[in-house]
């Protein structure tokens, strides 16, 4: 995120805010932010003195503010933490005061995850003014990859689409996750590495072969022993193959072969934005709508349905495994 990359480069250039207010629903950045400003502000022999953390749950804003208020001990500035700031939601607004008159020479840094303060009033206001008022949105599952790919670019290190994309669909969208799994393969390929499906497959354990991006690909190709391959793999590991993902992904997918076969632009730039997936897998699209017209993509859309209920345990007692393998030879049939 771009705001967030100019907040450590201003800090970086000497530009320091006596108050960042970091809040989202992305811990991500928040944590990022936070602990840059916990490891630069300060030379290591100030720290004892002059940097501390405390945890909304356990203070309150008055005791806060009594400390962002004192001055520091033979450094020109103090940094003061408060992790899980969120937990001080029903008092948050006590800030105000503090925000008109802010102490110059403290630093104090709100991580305030998974909320937003209500940017009507008096405090987000203040915060904009007077600090950094900070949010860090949660990403869709389509804007995924690219950040994996445009996060290993800035570290020297390239990964392919379908290495991205294995990432997104064994790991979700929590980025702190997927960059603590990015820094194990940095820590094992020297720079300039492309990270590829195969180098996920033996240092992270996920399959290249046996996984829902894979089952995506072989229904929309119409590859029907792939397909079964896949699902049979699924069936006899369902701890790491869940049903439910695995409907979700496919109802997805499906989704926006309907919404392809409704573009009257079907330009390989503008698929690619109205489907927002990465151009590189534009073709599957194109020849997955030839497999699937209109009328069927509506079928498999309510097969989906129906074995998501039945996945549920309404009306039906088979398993996971059975149901799988059921949809998938409705859907190809």
């Amino acid at each position: 995120m771009e705001e967030a990359k100019a907040i450590v480069n201003n800090i970086q250039n000497g530009s320091i805010y006596p108050l960042y207010f970091l809040m989202g629903e992305e811990p991500y950045y928040i944590d990022r932010i936070s602990d840059f400003i916990s490891e630069n502000v300060l030379a290591e022999e100030e720290k004892g003195f002059n940097q501390i953390v405390m945890y909304g749950r356990d203070t309150s804003i008055d005791e806060i503010v009594s400390n962002a208020k004192r001055y520091p001990m033979m450094a020109e500035r103090q940094v003061i933490i408060v992790k899980e700031a969120q937990d001080l939601s029903r008092t948050i607004e006590k800030l105000v005061s503090y925000a008109e008159n802010m102490q110059p020479t403290t630093t104090l840094v709100f991580c305030y995850k998974y909320k937003t303060l209500d940017k009507r009033k008096k405090l987000s206001k203040l915060l904009k003014k007077n600090g950094i008022l900070f949010e860090s949105k949660r990403l869709y599952e389509n804007q995924v990859a690219d950040w994996i790919m445009t996060t290993m670019k800035s570290r020297n290190y390239t990964i392919s689409p379908k290495a991205a994309q294995m990432l997104v669909e064994f790991l979700g969208i929590d980025l702190g996750k997927i960059d603590n799994e990015l820094t194990k393969l940095q820590l094992i390929s020297p720079e300039g590495t492309q990270i590829t499906p195969e180098l996920i497959e033996e240092n992270i354990g996920i399959s290249k072969d046996f996984n829902n991006f894979e089952l995506r690909k072989a229904i929309g190709l119409r590859e029907s022993f792939k397909a079964h391959r896949i699902i049979n793999y699924f069936a006899q590991n369902p701890k790491d193959n869940p049903m439910v993902v695995t409907i979700s992904l496919l109802f997805s997918y499906f989704s926006q072969i309907m919404q392809y076969h409704g573009l009257a632009d079907k330009s390989k730039a503008n698929v690619a934005k109205k489907l927002r997936v990465h151009p590189y897998f534009v073709n599957d699209y194109v020849v997955a709508a030839r497999n699937f017209p209109m009328k069927k993509v509506s079928e498999v859309i309510s097969l989906l349905h129906e074995a998501d209920v039945k996945g549920k345990g309404v009306g039906a007692n088979v398993s996971q495994g059975d149901l799988l393998k059921e949809l998938i030879v409705k859907i190809l049939n």
